[in-house]
């Protein structure tokens, strides 16, 4: 596995391809398809949204691995992912999401580690989705 400075990115919403394309054509320019992937946890509908929080356990998320093209964009690129998802909020705020670094199952064996974005809520009774697959969610 990569060393805690991956410049992975695994993506399970807004930002694959086929959602928002304006998003996904972001993450193309900067970065390189890996393949697709897995990561351990659940997808919650809170309200009408989809929201991916970690786990444990034996549910996962279905997504898409990218490789950052070049590495000396690394803050740069990040940092607009982070405002892309809410992370840079007025002081006293909480953010939306927070991003982590995981390990990504590809082919069913964790491979490799990425960086995520997490639901930073509480999502405690709500409904899950479960295939873990974003995409296969009846709009």
């Amino acid at each position: 596995m990569e060393s805690a400075l991956s410049k992975q990115l695994f993506v399970y919403s807004s930002l694959r391809k086929g959602f928002h394309q304006h998003t996904h054509d972001y993450v193309s320019h900067f970065f390189s398809f890996v393949s697709p992937a897995k990561v351990k946890g659940t997808v919650s509908n809170v309200n009408g949204e989809l929201l991916a929080s970690p786990g444990d356990g034996e549910s996962f998320i279905e997504g898409e691995l990218f490789k950052l093209n070049d590495e000396h964009d690394f803050s740069y690129v990040f940092g607009q992912l982070d405002d892309y998802e809410g992370l840079i909020v007025e002081q006293g705020e909480q953010p939306l999401y927070r991003r982590e670094l995981i390990k990504v199952y590809i082919d069913g064996e964790a491979d490799t580690n990425a960086w995520i974005y997490w639901y930073n809520g509480e999502v405690l009774d709500t409904p899950t989705i479960a295939a873990g697959n974003i995409g296969e969610f009846p709009t």
